[in-house]
């Protein structure tokens, strides 16, 4: 009852030495613009050619829109704390930052596994597809994504603003993650931490699961298929959103699939790199590297 609220936080980033954070920034940089590059360009392909108008592609623009935000929630952020002598961020702006950034971590989950229920369709029921994968449920599916999304991080981080933090105001992190977060709590944490591992588990393990029944469903209907060259044409189909979900849920599931209070090592920092920087900028390059269709396009455009 002493201590005494504070309003707001220090991130400290990454500090390093000068020729590091140099480093730092330059990488940090190429990647956000290399990132909003590839995305926007995927998302004017996908617009502007009618061979791409298919639900996969549709799903694809989703993608790469969110991959912008995702990227821009943290990164510019980021960039302007290397050189900027003041590193705090205001309560208010730390919950803003942590809704938007969970926001989009979710709607990515419930999206990649529309995708995978999208080529489950393709690959299993191919006769049914054009009927069921109708223009309208590919838009309900989607507003289902973003909505779904959106509304699971509202829960969160309304039980996580509730709380009161004293001090240190240090967040060893460069942006307002759950876990650092939480660890400056001065008061019991126990409801939202029990809320937030609760709905985490939801958001993940619910379309993880729907995604290995869907690839368990298609590996069945490929390994049946009695012609080599139709196999390949059906795991090449899959290839890429396979490898984006590996990549995706092992960063996700190994950072918010488990209890809370746990102090922000370095290693979480790196970690957190990986799914909320590096992997926006790696989708783009493994959907246009691995599906024909996209590379076509792209080689005529250019």
């Amino acid at each position: 009852k002493n201590q005494t609220a504070i309003n707001e936080f220090i991130l400290l980033g990454f500090s390093y030495g000068l020729q590091v954070q140099t480093l730092l920034y330059l990488v940090f940089l190429v990647t956000y613009i290399v990132t909003v590059t590839e995305n926007a360009m995927i998302i004017f392909v996908v617009k502007r050619n009618h061979h791409l108008q298919k639900p996969m592609y549709y799903f694809l623009g989703n993608l790469s829109f969110l991959e912008i935000w995702y990227i821009s929630v943290t990164l510019p952020r980021l960039l302007l704390g290397f050189w900027s002598q003041n590193k705090t961020i205001s309560f208010s702006g730390c919950m803003t930052q942590l809704y938007f950034f969970i926001s989009l971590m979710c709607t990515e989950c419930v999206l990649l596994a529309v995708m995978a229920y999208d080529r489950y369709l393709a690959v299993c029921h191919p006769l049914h597809y054009p009927v069921i994968m109708t223009h309208k449920l590919c838009f309900q599916l989607s507003i289902l994504s973003w909505t779904g999304g959106f509304s699971i991080s509202l829960v969160k981080v309304s039980f996580i603003s509730r709380l009161t933090f004293c001090g240190p105001q240090i967040i060893n992190h460069f942006f307002c993650d759950i876990s650092p977060v939480l660890n400056l709590s001065c008061t019991d944490i126990s409801l939202a931490e029990t809320v937030d591992f609760a709905l985490a588990l939801v958001i993940l393990l619910l379309p993880l699961l729907t995604i290995v029944f869907s690839y368990y469903c298609i590996l069945s209907t490929i390994l049946c298929m009695p012609s080599t060259q139709g196999r390949r044409k059906a795991f090449s189909t899959c290839t890429s959103h396979f490898t984006v979900v590996i990549i995706f849920f092992s960063a996700t599931l190994f950072m918010y699939a488990r209890p809370r209070r746990i102090h922000p090592f370095n290693l979480n920092k790196i970690v957190s790199i990986f799914y909320a920087v590096f992997t926006p900028a790696l989708n783009p390059l493994i959907y246009c590297l691995r599906n024909k269709e996209v590379k076509e396009v792209l080689r005529k455009i250019i």
